[in-house]
């Protein structure tokens, strides 16, 4: 049975003040939250979506990774909802959401933003998630090349997240085909903005996933650390059914950015 062996790295950078990526390691289900908005929403905004997916995914164990990934997204949209309901500062506060969900025989990936998911397979790196970006939109519509984007001074605007368009089509669904031996990269933009994808794909040929996710992380603190930066490496392996809660990462280490609308509901 396939599941996911790795582990995540996640710093808050040079500049910013504090951490608004979250994280989540686990062995079926892993994701990178990039949260937005003012008055410290940005962290509540990802540590809630972060938790409300894991949570989720942890609740239904190895069930079809689509109905897992539709339920766990609803979760997420309902609770950063709820978060602004709670506090009228929070308003406009939204994250990206890019997470793995195995079932032991399956990969899929749920996407929204501009957080990515990569595969590193024989050596070669390919991008599994698309930019929910109005640059990447100019690249699919032949305004600008793939070239110019990575320098587009408006290449960090975001059409889609959870939950700033609340009538969007929520996360893409997108089946990677895995075999053991393949290693899946989740990163916030805190790595793609500085770190290009011939480094991405020189440090994951390190053995082991921690160091490859420090590495990484190091590379795009030394780029500048212009934002918080958040790295999650994942081996693909095969064998025995494993349980275990995950690691936690970035802003959701603090319980105090988590808004939890399903404990609120059954009070």
């Amino acid at each position: 049975m396939l599941r996911f062996s790795g582990a995540g790295v996640s710093d808050v950078g040079r500049v910013r003040p504090h951490n608004e990526d979250a994280g989540f390691v686990g062995p079926y289900v892993a994701l990178v939250a990039d949260g937005v908005g003012g008055a410290a929403a940005g962290e509540v905004a990802s540590a809630t979506a972060a938790y409300a997916v894991s949570a989720t995914a942890l609740a239904h164990f190895l069930e079809p990774p689509e109905l897992v990934l539709t339920e766990a997204a609803d979760a997420a949209r309902a609770a950063v909802r709820y978060g602004v309901q709670r506090d009228l500062d929070r308003l406009g506060m939204a994250t990206t959401l890019t997470v793995l969900v195995c079932d032991g025989s399956r990969v899929v990936l749920g996407h929204v933003g501009d957080s990515r998911a990569y595969r590193w397979r024989d050596g070669a790196l390919r991008q599994l998630s698309t930019d929910h970006t109005y640059v990447q939109h100019l690249v699919d519509t032949g305004q600008i090349t793939r070239e110019a984007a990575a320098r587009h001074p408006w290449r960090n605007v975001v059409l889609r997240s959870v939950d700033g368009d609340p009538e969007g089509p929520g996360l893409d669904l997108v089946p990677v085909p895995t075999r053991p031996g393949d290693r899946l990269l989740l990163c916030s933009d805190g790595l793609t903005d500085l770190v290009d994808e011939a480094r991405i794909s020189q440090v994951l040929q390190l053995s082991d996933p921690l160091s490859a996710a420090a590495v990484l992380t190091q590379s795009a603190l030394v780029a500048g650390g212009r934002d918080n930066i958040t790295c999650i490496v994942l081996d693909v392996v095969e064998g025995p059914l494993v349980v275990g809660d995950g690691q936690l990462l970035g802003a959701l280490v603090d319980v105090a950015n988590v808004v939890d609308a399903a404990a609120v509901r059954l009070r």
